[in-house]
């Protein structure tokens, strides 16, 4: 194993691309991956993975990663008040489309999500799912394999000393 790195996976809306490069990266890097749901994910591609499932109280999945992940895990979620969490905390935390989430855009994106919120409560603006593409996963599979090896970089040094 890369030292104590380990890749969390806030798996209930992660798409299922993802969801497999994540696996054949850790797994071509020895790192383990943990993936936490209140319901079971499917995983095509094979390796060095866990299925943790949680009950389906609100958060639950989020609190098991954050009472458990720790520097210099890398964590993925789209749950921007997750990340905000994860952020502040010190940890590494990207979205499944190759954003790497910092104090600064996390804050942006809290405030975005709050206003769009309220225009959505007045009627004003309608929620909507866009779809995951090629293009998103491309994007996300470029950060998440430079943040990869940053992470084991940085977990190596730690062991050093």
């Amino acid at each position: 194993m890369s030292g104590n790195l380990r890749i969390w996976v806030d798996a209930d809306s992660c798409p299922a691309l993802v969801r497999n490069h994540t696996v054949k990266m850790a797994t071509r890097s020895n790192i383990r991956t943990i993936f936490v749901a209140n319901r079971e994910v499917s995983v095509q591609q094979s390796g060095d993975f866990e299925m943790v499932i949680c009950n389906k109280e609100k958060d639950a999945a989020d609190n098991h990663i954050f009472e458990n992940a720790r520097i210099p895990d890398i964590v993925i979620t789209n749950d921007i008040l997750f990340a905000s969490r994860l952020v502040s905390s010190g940890m590494c935390a990207i979205n499944d489309r190759g954003t790497v989430f910092t104090p600064e855009n996390v804050r942006e994106r809290l405030s975005t999500r709050d206003f769009d919120m309220q225009l959505a409560q007045i009627g004003l603006v309608k929620h909507f799912h866009e779809g995951y593409d090629k293009k998103k996963f491309a994007k996300f599979a470029e950060t998440f394999d430079r943040i990869l090896h940053q992470q084991i970089r940085k977990s190596r040094e730690a062991q050093k000393g």
